[in-house]
């Protein structure tokens, strides 16, 4: 990897004894289907384990490790598993600046960067509920009490009536 002046930051291998099979078992970890989104992913996620121009390897394997854990199923999974980890670990940044803060003043300010950051993991934690969701939504009926003579319908209903459609009768 290099910076924008072409200046040599850091260099990522992996460490198995046949590194193309490891490099494809972990772009398959990862969710990429190129060599290409591959080599991006782990330069973002290399990016968000960087202090001035040093990539703290630790920091980038648990990052990579918080991806593959994911098991994401495509790019758009890959892609918002690296910015999980990267909000991570700038809530970890964030939470530690705040403990070594001096000032009332940086206090509050690493107080309030550790609420957004946190608050974005959340939702970034929901978007990749309801990306995997595919849009579905399902009611899921725990306890329904039938008193005797009345009838219930178990199964797919269409409310409404309309073209096509039934309408949804329970008759005591």
């Amino acid at each position: 990897m290099s910076d924008d002046g072409g200046k040599r930051i850091a260099s990522i291998a992996v460490d198995h004894p046949d590194p193309a099979l490891g490099y494809e078992l972990l772009a398959e970890a990862v969710g990429a289907d190129s060599g290409t989104f591959l080599a991006g992913s782990l330069d973002s996620l290399a990016k968000a384990a960087q202090v001035g121009s040093v990539v703290r390897e630790g920091e980038m394997n648990y990052a990579l490790s918080m991806v593959c854990g994911l098991r994401p199923k495509d790019q758009i999974e890959a892609t918002l598993g690296v910015q999980m980890a990267a909000i991570h670990l700038a809530t970890m940044n964030a939470a530690m600046c705040m403990g070594e803060a001096r000032t009332w003043e940086l206090k509050e300010s690493q107080e309030r960067a550790l609420n957004r950051l946190a608050r974005t993991y959340v939702a970034q934690v929901e978007a990749l509920k309801r990306y995997r969701s595919k849009g579905e939504q399902r009611v899921i009926v725990e306890r329904v009490n039938v008193e005797k003579g009345g009838q219930a319908i178990v199964g797919n209903v269409a409310h409404g009536g309309g073209v096509g459609e039934e309408k949804l009768s329970i008759t005591p």
